[in-house]
């Protein structure tokens, strides 16, 4: 079950939580690192939130499969102490990833998005009408596989062909290969002007655009410079009864009303709908203790 604060003076300060995963999870963290499970594996990765230095449980920290270090003229390197597959999958109810360490720290997959997975599912399945799902920054396809498992035909747009592969090989682990899903290697400002031309219509939106980036023929792409500009675009490409738009981002500094503030002034401006934001987080096994990770913004129909 997703869990939520209080409400504070009217606002309510959403924090949902990613507490439902079997095949993840953070057994301790300390020190600018989280000790992370995922299946079998055990990874440290760098984390800049974690700003407290005791941890909680010291001796979980001698088995440790790989381990990310910074470099302190950037980037950084894996540091492999015991034997580790070259990837793996994990499953989230359902859904199923493939994992594989990768240069900057990351794994392919954020696991604190099974809320929004969770939320989509939910959106879709409720909707008992054909759905039509444009997801743009994509990535390696969580969303779109679980917009897929709940039954909506999706088009996947990103930047790099490499997410893109792996986005299939995603949807295929999951079983749904013949499932229908668009899988586009473009500028995501470019696709939509075409989309917009082409008269195609979506009825559910989802962005998680980094905080800087270039497209695919070096388009420079700055979050608090474009962000408001692409959900204009994208306003055109909804159809006459969407169902939701939903903005994720990890850019440091802005806050989730920021997303539910642009939403508010483009999206819900011609479709009279609920809005919300939040952030996301993960919880700690055997803790109090909460890892926020992102945060959201959402439109959705009444």
């Amino acid at each position: 079950m997703r869990e939520k604060s209080a409400e504070m003076k009217g606002m309510k300060a959403v924090m949902e939580i990613a507490n439902e995963w079997k095949d993840y999870e953070i057994l301790d963290m300390a020190n600018g690192e989280k000790l992370e499970r995922w299946k079998n594996v055990i990874l440290v990765r760098p984390d800049p939130q974690i700003i407290w230095k005791e941890k909680t449980y010291p001796e979980k920290w001698k088995n440790v499969n790989a381990r990310y270090h910074r470099s302190s003229t950037g980037g950084g390197n894996w540091q492999y102490e015991k034997k580790i597959p070259e990837s793996w999958k994990v499953q989230y109810k359902n859904l199923t990833f493939q994992i594989k360490p990768m240069g900057f720290k990351h794994t392919g997959l954020f696991p604190e998005q099974a809320v929004n997975w969770d939320w989509m599912i939910e959106k879709i399945q409720n909707a008992k009408r054909p759905i039509k799902v444009l997801n743009l920054f994509a990535y390696t396809g969580g969303a779109t596989v679980a917009c897929s498992y709940a039954g909506a035909s999706v088009c996947h747009v990103d930047s790099s062909k490499g997410m893109v592969t792996w986005a299939k090989e995603n949807l295929q682990a999951s079983g749904l290969q013949e499932n229908p899903v668009r899988f586009i290697v473009d500028d995501v400002f470019k696709f939509v002007n075409r989309e917009i031309r082409r008269g195609n219509t979506y009825d559910a939106i989802i962005m998680d655009p980094p905080s800087y980036g270039r497209g695919t023929n070096g388009e420079v792409w700055k979050f608090e410079e474009n962000l408001i500009e692409l959900v204009q675009l994208c306003s055109k490409v909804l159809s006459n009864n969407p169902l939701f738009f939903l903005i994720n981002s990890y850019t440091t500094g802005i806050s989730s009303k920021v997303l539910e503030n642009i939403l508010s002034l483009t999206v819900d401006k011609s479709y009279k709908g609920i809005l919300s934001s939040g952030e996301i987080g993960l919880p700690m096994t055997e803790s109090k203790l909460v890892l926020p990770c992102g945060i959201y913004g959402r439109w959705e129909s009444r």
